[in-house]
Order: structure tokens, then sequence, then C-alpha cells
């Protein structure tokens, strides 16, 4: 989107399409937070619940981005902060859980990974579809981005890890597949938060530029 003297400014979601967009995705990571998890109990997956828990974020993400849009730059780079955190603590658990899991090592259900990973995928396929034009955005739109990215790619591991499982009759490619979406949290979360303190340090700047 272009400013006035050719200077380009980052579009901070004040669009009421991305509204409407936003509300459907809040919808569709809701509803699969609560069947991805119920499966990954019930396969005993920790990569299932990895990924329910990334749909969660997901939900929370996109519903402090609305509630935010249209606020202040300190306003919306303190909402694109507690999302960083909250990515990082998620990202925190999914590790530890998974090393704890790697002394209790059980062989979860392939079919359900399966069939969840699928659903979940094509449920993340539809949000990508929905929000890819505005994935460049400053850091709370950023991050909407990111988090739906990670859960196509934590779903498509899902689904490879289904079938290690499968292969294998062994647990050990859940564990991997959900360290692996474990660290994506780590790493979406600091991306996040290095992007909102510049946008934060480049409006100081610029206000003390203007009062000078």
């Amino acid at each position: 989107m272009a400013g006035c003297c050719d200077h380009k400014t980052t579009f901070d979601g004040v669009s009421d399409d991305y509204k409407r967009r936003l509300w459907i995705v809040i919808a569709l990571n809701a509803v699969m937070f609560f069947v991805e998890m119920t499966a990954g109990h019930v396969a005993q997956s920790q990569a299932l619940q990895a990924d329910a828990l990334d749909f969660a974020g997901d939900a929370l993400t996109y519903g402090i981005s609305l509630a935010v849009i249209g606020a202040s730059i300190t306003v919306r780079t303190n909402a694109a902060l507690f999302k960083a955190v909250s990515l990082l603590a998620m990202g925190l658990w999914v590790v530890g859980s998974t090393v704890y899991r790697v002394f209790y090592i059980g062989v979860p259900s392939a079919n359900i990974m399966g069939t969840i990973g699928v659903l979940a995928l094509l449920t993340n396929l539809a949000s990508v579809a929905l929000l890819v034009r505005y994935k460049d955005g400053d850091a709370n739109v950023r991050s909407v981005w990111l988090c739906s990215r990670n859960d196509a790619i934590g779903n498509v591991a899902v689904i490879f890890a289904a079938l290690g499982v499968w292969g294998t009759t062994s647990g050990w490619p859940d564990l991997i597949v959900a360290g692996i979406m474990g660290s994506l949290f780590l790493s979406s979360a600091f991306q996040i938060m290095q992007q909102a303190l510049a946008e934060r340090r480049a409006a100081h700047g610029h206000a003390l530029h203007e009062s000078l």
C-alpha cells in the first residue's frame, strides 16, 4: 500500500475485508483446536496435541489482532509482543513435553493422526487462502500470517508423522515432528518480537524527529 510522497506505508489491518476474513479464520481455528486436541488425546499423539495448540494460538492471535486494529503503534506493538510471548510459551511447552515423552514412548494411532492431519490441513489451506493477500503488514498483521503458515506446515508434518508411525510402528516419528513444531513456534515468536520492537523504535524516532 503506497502512502504520500512515494513513501510506502505498512498495512495495519484497517480494512473491512480483512476483518471479515479474520472472523472466518477465528471460527475455523477454534473448532479445529477442540477437534484436534480431543483426537490427540485419544490417539496419544504428541504431534496432534502440538498442532492443536497451534490452532489455539491462532485463534488467540486473530482475536487480539481484531481488537487492536486501528489502535496506536504502541498498542499494536504491545499486542504483537504479547502474541510473541504466547508463542514462545507454547513452543517451550511443546519442546519440554516432547523431551519428557522421549522417556515414555508409546505408539500413537497412525489412522487417527492421518485422518485428523488431513482435515486440519484442509482447514488451514482455507485460512491461508483467505489471508495470503495480507501477509505483508505490520507486526500485528504479520503475526497472523506466520501463525497461519505454521499451521499449514504443522499439518503436513503431522501427516508425515502418521506415515512414519504406521511404517515403523514406533512413536519416534510423532515425537520428532512435535519437536520440530515446537521449534517453529519459537522461531515465529522471535520474528514477531523483533519486528514489533523495530516498529516501536521507528515510531519513537519519528515522533522525536517531529517534535524537534
